[in-house]
């Protein structure tokens, strides 16, 4: 019974729309509550499985070097592992010496597993001591808002976390979704009528590019 518990403690995950869990924890820019953090901004909040190690290497400069990216999302950065602060340090310090590229925010020192077992990062069968390559995108309500998960030999993809990152915002401002592959500058999805006179309205509209009643695109700003 007590592995079995074990097991669901290290697998449980946060729900899209879930609150994100709030946690205290120690990173590389000082201690931080995460309820308190980046107030006002989005975060994007990314486990990976060891300092020192190369997949994790290329991922974590992924992220610095495209840091201005996020910036202009209004979006935090927030790395994690299952590493001490100065394992941490040193890796940083590595990284910048050997390729003149700085992990410039903030990595949470999770040695005792408490935020990777409350976020789900955990998989007992990939791994119990290291963190799959979990991202969490979380709004400035602190709602999570998307889930990817990889496993610890496939590295992200930092073209589609940008994508998603930039497709979720533009979705909240203008009360559109996005269809497949959507970039910034092509048609959104506008809402399917719910009603027989929103549908009227819709057969009757030319400002939209109607591929049936319920499948209609604009462009932004239209």
């Amino acid at each position: 019974m007590e592995d079995i518990e074990e097991k669901q403690v290290f697998t449980q995950i946060p729900r899209i729309g879930d609150k994100a869990p709030d946690f205290k924890a120690k990173t590389t820019k000082g201690e931080i509550t995460f309820s308190e953090f980046a107030k006002g901004k989005w975060v994007v909040m990314f486990s990976h499985p060891a300092d020192f190690t190369p997949v994790c290497t290329t991922e974590m400069s992924g992220f610095a070097t495209r840091k201005s990216e996020f910036d202009a999302l209004n979006t935090e950065l927030l790395g994690l592992s299952i590493d001490s602060i100065h394992a941490h340090l040193g890796w940083v310090n590595n990284v910048r010496k050997n390729t003149g590229v700085y992990f410039d925010f903030p990595i949470i020192a999770d040695l005792d597993m408490k935020v990777s077992k409350l976020y789900g990062m955990l998989q007992p069968n990939e791994s119990e001591t290291a963190a799959v390559r979990a991202v969490f995108f979380i709004d400035p309500a602190k709602k999570v808002r998307l889930i990817m998960y990889y496993p610890l030999n496939v590295g992200r993809n930092m073209d589609e976390i940008l994508r998603a990152l930039e497709a979720l915002q533009i979705s909240d401002q203008y009360e559109v979704a996005m269809p497949l592959d959507w970039k910034k500058g092509d048609k959104v999805i506008v809402p399917p009528p719910k009603t027989l006179d929103e549908l009227e309205a819709r057969l009757k509209d030319d400002s939209v590019e109607k591929v049936d009643w319920y499948l209609a695109k604009k462009e932004l700003g239209k």
